[in-house]
């Protein structure tokens, strides 16, 4: 009897177990909604396979000294930028700082700068802050979290008009993250006397934003883990009361030192959020005279619902050719990616993000800016032979398909439009698409049926990517052809 009980509790068992590997697999082949949001290949979410193909990291590309900090109130350690648009402005918040090997700080101010393009930055007299008994400044704060306070425009649209910019700073001797409000982006008062955020160690760019997907409020700070400098993340939904954070997860990746993490939502797929932390090599003796050991580069990491991030390994921003670039901890780039006019004239707008060098050397540090491609973080890339890339189901919405793709002279593009087995859809083949070459943010794609993409929106399909010596960085449903 016992036998038989145990037998059949087995067979139970058994059958529970086939049953939830079944439902397990039914969520797995579910098509992915991607409706009409861009998407980039930052990580392979979308990607059921690549054949001669593969996902490709592209760097941004220095270009000129946007600011020197080289006033009595900044200094060698100027640190912590944060950059944002608010419409016609650039506006730009960084630590004045400035320190001698083996000694404490100076001094610790919040700064402001601005610019009409992103490339060429003015630091305004604000009169607000009292330096050496003098106003004429560029300084907004000093105080609790001066030493990285970081700021951002609020989009949440219950915002108060007395809240509508927001800031985070302090430290673990502080006793935590203060939270700040603006009116105006240049004055500003503390909304709580205590501290909101207790758990961590703080001592980095720790910052916040609003998630409009999310409805809440995010944080990612500073703290320790098994010996390295890591980042949790907690949330808020009114920027006073947080959740107990945790820490981020990096399947596959290495435990590092990540300095800073510069986590944001991308402006043109806001579903994804790109981290950029500088990562400190501390045993790395820097090739040049200098007393502090250590070297940093900046990586690439991205994340679909905050918490589990796909880390690259190679660098995003190397140190380069410039000696004081191989010191310490140089190479941080600041929080904030913005759209600026191409530096080449009449090509489309461009990417542009800024990054500290000279830190800790002489008597000022400067600030470079850098470009690249808009979505130009990842390609799916493939040599003149040619690959292809296929997406798992997926579920559109829209009219039409458009991509962000170069090729070379001869190069090119074809794409087809699968069922879920994949077998090309009538019409939709890669024969009955034209092959697409050049270079273009926003390229429509056709095919030669005039077959109607609209009649497939809300259906299931796989998308299939022929590659010819080309690059493809994303691509978008959207609802009908450019005027």
């Amino acid at each position: 009897m016992i036998c038989t009980r145990f037998h059949l509790l087995v067979r139970g068992l058994n059958v529970l177990t086939i049953l939830f590997a079944l439902a397990s697999s039914a969520r797995a082949d579910d098509p992915i909604p991607v409706e009409s949001r861009r998407e980039l290949f930052v990580d392979h979410y979308l990607i059921e396979r690549l054949d001669d193909a593969r996902l490709k990291l592209h760097r941004p590309q220095a270009r000129e000294v946007a600011i020197v900090h080289d006033q009595p109130w900044e200094g060698n350690t100027c640190f912590y930028h944060s950059v944002f648009r608010d419409g016609d402005v650039y506006r730009m918040y960084y630590r004045g700082s400035h320190h001698v090997p083996g000694q404490s700080a100076s001094h610790q101010t919040v700064c402001y700068a601005e610019s009409k393009d992103g490339a060429e930055w003015m630091k305004p007299k604000l009169g607000i802050v009292e330096f050496e008994g003098s106003k004429e400044n560029n300084i907004i704060w000093v105080g609790v979290g001066q030493h990285n306070f970081v700021p951002f425009k609020d989009p949440n649209p219950d915002c108060k008009p007395e809240a509508q910019y927001k800031a985070i700073g302090g430290s673990k001797h502080e006793g935590g993250l203060f939270v700040f409000q603006s009116p105006d982006a240049i004055h500003w008062s503390q909304m709580s006397d205590k501290p909101v955020i207790t758990d961590g160690a703080f001592d980095s760019q720790n910052l916040a934003f609003w998630d409009a997907k999310r409805g809440l409020y995010v944080d990612s700070h500073r703290q320790g883990r098994a010996g390295k400098r890591d980042i949790m993340t907690c949330t808020s939904p009114d920027f006073l009361n947080w959740t107990k954070p945790k820490f981020l997860e990096y399947p596959g990746a290495p435990a590092e030192h990540l300095y800073v993490n510069q986590i944001q939502p991308y402006f043109r797929a806001p579903h994804i959020y790109l981290g950029f932390p500088k990562r400190f090599v501390p045993r790395r003796k820097s090739p040049i005279d200098h007393p502090l050991p250590g070297v940093s580069d900046t990586i690439l990491m991205s994340s679909r619902d905050g918490e589990t991030f796909h880390r690259w390994q190679e660098a995003f921003v190397r140190p380069g050719l410039l000696p004081d670039r191989w010191v310490c901890r140089n190479n941080l780039v600041a929080w904030g990616l913005v759209e600026t006019a191409s530096h080449l004239a009449g090509a489309p707008d461009e990417i542009s993000l800024y990054v500290v060098e000279g830190y800790y050397q002489g008597e000022s540090c400067r600030v470079r800016r850098h470009t690249m491609r808009v979505d130009g973080f990842v390609s799916a890339a493939a040599d003149f032979k040619g690959g292809r890339l296929q997406t798992k189901p997926i579920v559109f919405a829209g009219a039409e398909l458009e991509i962000n793709f170069s090729t070379s002279a001869a190069g090119g593009v074809r794409i087809e439009v699968q069922d879920t087995d994949g077998k090309p859809l009538n019409g939709f083949s890669a024969a009955d698409c034209p092959e697409l070459f050049g270079d273009s943010i926003a390229r429509r794609v056709k095919w030669n049926s005039d077959a109607d993409l609209s009649s497939l929106a809300g259906t299931p399909v796989r998308l299939l990517f022929e590659l010819h010596d080309a690059d493809l960085y994303s691509f978008q449903f959207v609802k009908s052809a450019s005027p």
